[in-house]
């Protein structure tokens, strides 16, 4: 494996765990901006490095992206809670030929799950079983739903044709998928898909144990994008992972 040089954008719990997980990969950290300041203060060392990967918040994260595709940086963007940009800013992407990884989650093992879940929506769509979704993350997180659970809702809606939406304020009619959001503590994740019907109960859960798997995930992206144009996201990692 090649050495890749990252910038960092984001140096809260993630971004430190990322700086740890790549140095553990053999990789160098060419920069860490964390601040608007280190924005100006450092533009130069993004010229030395090859990707960035941003953890940061969702109010910056769409301006980061932008950043990044200026100075033609490739881009693995970790934070969640932007998708309403997401449209806007695959087209700016994809016109522009710059590069950009984008995930609701790096875990692998979440990956997995999403691999799952979607086969399960597509076991249960002639089915009368009854799908519903508990996600649970720590205090600090920003939104909520997680982007992670909008991922799995999203994959039961498109695979369950008598669903037509999700709500998790308890007004939800039969069309509507029931979710769970739980802010506590300092849990790192927990998504749970319970599908119910009269004779049993069908469970999908991931949870998971810390902040390293999330690191691993979003540092193996940044390996896999050195190189490549265009839009890509954590199937295009493993299915490379699956040919490897």
């Amino acid at each position: 494996m090649n050495t890749v040089r990252i910038a960092l954008i984001g140096y809260g719990r993630m971004g430190k765990e990322v700086e740890k997980m790549a140095i553990k990969r053999g990789h160098t950290i060419a920069c860490v901006i964390d601040n608007e300041a280190d924005w100006v203060q450092k533009a130069s060392l993004l010229n030395n490095a090859d990707v960035a990967i941003d953890f940061s918040l969702p109010q910056t994260a769409v301006s980061n992206i932008r950043r990044c595709f200026a100075a033609s940086l490739p881009l693995v963007e970790g934070t969640t809670g932007w998708n309403k940009d997401l449209e806007t800013v695959i087209s700016e992407c994809n016109a522009a030929k710059k590069t950009l990884f984008y995930a609701p989650n790096f875990s692998l093992g979440m990956n997995i799950m999403f691999l799952l879940n979607k086969q399960l929506a597509g076991l249960l769509n002639r089915t009368s079983y009854r799908v519903s979704l508990t996600e649970s993350h720590h205090i600090h997180k920003l939104d909520a739903p997680s982007g992670t659970a909008v991922q799995l809702l999203n994959q039961l809606i498109a695979g369950i044709e008598r669903y037509s939406g999700w709500d998790f304020e308890g007004k939800q009619g039969a069309d509507q998928i029931p979710v769970s959001v739980i802010r506590e503590g300092e849990v790192h994740g927990i998504h749970e898909v319970v599908a119910d019907s009269a004779e049993d109960i069908i469970s999908i859960r991931h949870e998971a144990k810390g902040r390293q798997g999330l690191a691993l995930g979003a540092v193996m992206a940044a390996e896999f994008l050195v190189g490549k144009k265009g839009v890509f996201t954590m199937d295009d990692l493993m299915e490379a992972l699956l040919r490897d």
